[in-house]
């Protein structure tokens, strides 16, 4: 009987590597909102510095969301690099 090297982990270990991993994608994906200029305010009425310093809480959040309902993908090539990488380690 084969076994194959994803069900040698324990499943909490699993577990933990793809929370990392999306927590991973959440914060490219925050990076990538702000560049994008998604959420600035044009005109007189902006919130000024305040709005400017807490806008990147409402964008992480705005990522970690992204995360949840399926994200790009990244999070699955992070998450399989990072078993490959510890099944060759081992």
């Amino acid at each position: 009987m084969d076994i194959s090297p994803l069900s040698a982990a324990p499943a909490p270990r699993h577990d933990r590597l793809m929370a990392k991993a999306e927590e991973l994608e959440a914060t490219f994906l925050s990076e990538m909102l702000a560049h994008s200029g998604l959420g600035e305010i044009q005109g007189a009425f902006g919130g000024g510095e305040g709005e400017a310093q807490f806008s990147s809480f409402l964008r992480q959040e705005q990522a970690k969301l992204i995360v949840q309902n399926g994200g790009v993908g990244l999070a699955e090539l992070i998450f399989n690099s990072m078993v490959e990488a510890e099944n060759g380690a081992a």
